[in-house]
């Protein structure tokens, strides 16, 4: 019976391995002291709080200890873990947390001051603080817990389609949707990038990436505890940090989304860098610009693109070292027992037929791999998983001759930015909450640091008026600073066709026409223009 329970056999085989270091403390924990504390958190849960396989956990920390103790205990209890995006707002987790209905509620003193503000928004049954010092009425303390109960094993008997864990995205509706992950797609997911990818026992890897996301959660810390291996986790991400981290626990391999990548090569520290122990990096979350890859091969460096979804696991692809260099570019080929098939666009090709080679199509993809679908939406979950079990990711792909496949764009409106998926539909969503405001449309700009940022063009109401700075000021508390536009363009009316439809493309003309008159006339930005304040996380 394949669970989600990958730390409680790793530490069966490889009790003394060391499986993570933590970077902030220099804390070193072995398979099986990381299991003791999992299965004690899943006891606090049980035990303490009463939790029965199904109910819902939700946490809302920076990266640490205490969060891998929480998710291989979601492995161990059948009790679902929902893990919150720590920079978003009270608002937007309030839709989150309404969706899923967890009866626990754990968080760090970091992120105190918004749990208190989420405590006035839900009635949670249980507070669990993961720190000592605290000021949150009626909160229990994680320590004091996990010391007060045994670490014995739980006699639940799960099933592969249990649900592990929602992981929330937000979707074209502006709502976010929980991603239900099965114990079966964690496992498999796991297994496959170690045989795939070739992983070793030897290996040991960073993670930075925020462990709220896919990312930081499944693309290497389950297929490393799989094999053995050890994570080097860090609390966030720091590039100098990042590169002496990288020295000091002798990494073999590095895993980032563009940005990150774009980073660590802008760092001072970058040029004298020791990558002596690194076997190859990878790159996901959103298309890899060839000029950064070429940065990292004149480095020595065997660079891999992946591709993946929260919702078909975030390693579908895979490349061999020499395959990285002669098919630059590439995501690769799917990985083992993964189905990939491009089907023709609904514009051209209504039937949705399989497109020919090199030509491009709609991503479409099929496996163990795969979610269960959007939880309590089974209307989202249609659009995406047919009859057949192929998940249409809305991406559009090509393939050569080879059999390798290239990411050519979305057919959705999202913008990447910085590997973080954002949908127009969540800003106009909350823009057109604005009093003076009739009509908007969020579009993405090119930018070299991020890879893309968000644009909103804005029509006014009859005798309105709204300044740029008055509408980022109004939109501030209510969603992640990352989704704040990097433009305001004031528009007399949005640009659609005879169906109503907006044109984005024409929106996309006028920004490009701007910015060109705006560099022949030596103008950086116009009036209708701000710039909001963004920090990596």
């Amino acid at each position: 019976m394949i669970t989600g329970d990958i730390l409680g056999e790793r530490a069966r085989l490889s009790p003394d391995a060391v499986a993570l270091i933590h970077v902030p403390t220099r804390l070193q924990f072995t398979y099986a002291e990381l299991n003791r504390r999992a299965l004690q958190c899943a006891r606090v849960w049980t035990d303490r709080c009463s939790l029965v396989p199904g109910d819902r956990v939700c946490i809302l920390s920076e990266n640490r200890v205490e969060y891998v103790d929480a998710f291989w205990a979601a492995g161990k209890s059948g009790i679902i873990l929902v893990p919150l995006g720590t920079r978003s707002t009270a608002h937007e987790l309030h839709q989150t947390l309404t969706d899923c209905g967890p009866r626990c509620f754990m968080y760090s003193a970091r992120y105190q001051q918004l749990a208190q503000e989420l405590k006035q928004l839900v009635a949670f049954e249980h507070l669990i603080s993961l720190d000592a010092k605290d000021s949150v009425p009626n909160a229990l303390s994680y320590a004091k817990a996990i010391d007060r109960v045994r670490p014995d094993p739980l006699s639940t008997r799960l099933q592969p389609e249990d649900i592990f864990c929602l992981l929330y995205t937000s979707g074209t509706t502006g709502r976010p949707k929980g991603v239900m992950i099965p114990h079966r797609q964690i496992a498999w997911n796991a297994y496959n990038t170690v045989v795939s990818w070739q992983l070793r026992q030897s290996d040991r890897v960073q993670v930075y990436t925020p462990m709220y996301h896919a990312g930081g959660l499944t693309v290497f810390m389950t297929p490393l505890f799989a094999i053995g291996g050890s994570i080097v986790l860090h609390d966030g991400f720091d590039a100098a940090e990042v590169l002496r981290a990288l020295r000091d626990y002798e990494c073999t391999l590095l895993f980032g989304v563009p940005t990150i990548f774009k980073m660590l090569l802008d760092s001072p520290e970058f040029a004298a860098a020791d990558f002596s122990h690194l076997r190859w990096c990878a790159s996901g979350g959103a298309p890899l610009p060839l000029q950064l890859l070429r940065a990292y091969q004149k480095r020595g460096l065997v660079f891999r693109q992946g591709y993946g979804l929260t919702e078909v696991g975030v390693n579908c692809f895979a490349m061999s070292d020499e395959d990285s260099l002669r098919k630059s570019g590439s995501i690769g080929k799917p990985m083992m027992f993964t189905e990939a098939k491009l089907l023709g666009l609904q514009d051209s090709d209504p039937a949705g037929n399989p497109v020919a080679t090199n030509e491009v199509g709609e991503l479409c993809l099929r496996g163990p791999h795969v979610c269960r679908g959007y939880w309590n939406n089974p209307a989202a979950t249609a659009k995406v998983l047919d009859a057949d079990g192929w998940f249409h990711t809305g991406d559009l792909a090509r393939c050569d001759e080879d059999g390798f496949f290239y990411i050519a764009g979305r057919s959705k409106d999202m913008i990447i930015s910085g590997g973080v998926n954002i949908y127009p539909a969540e800003i106009e969503k909350e823009l057109l909450d604005h009093p003076a405001i009739a009509e908007v449309s969020v579009i993405g700009t090119t930018d070299e640091k991020w890879g893309e940022l968000p644009v909103a063009f804005v029509a006014l109401k009859s005798g309105a008026s709204a300044s740029d700075l008055e509408l980022i000021e109004f939109l501030r508390p209510r969603i992640n600073k990352i989704k704040l536009p990097r433009l305001i363009v004031f528009i007399e009316a949005l640009p659609r066709n005879a169906y109503g439809k907006v044109l984005k493309l024409e929106l996309q003309d006028r920004l490009q026409s701007d910015r060109l008159r705006n560099l022949k006339s030596g103008v950086a930005s116009g009036s209708d223009t701000v710039t909001p304040e963004r920090k990596s996380s």
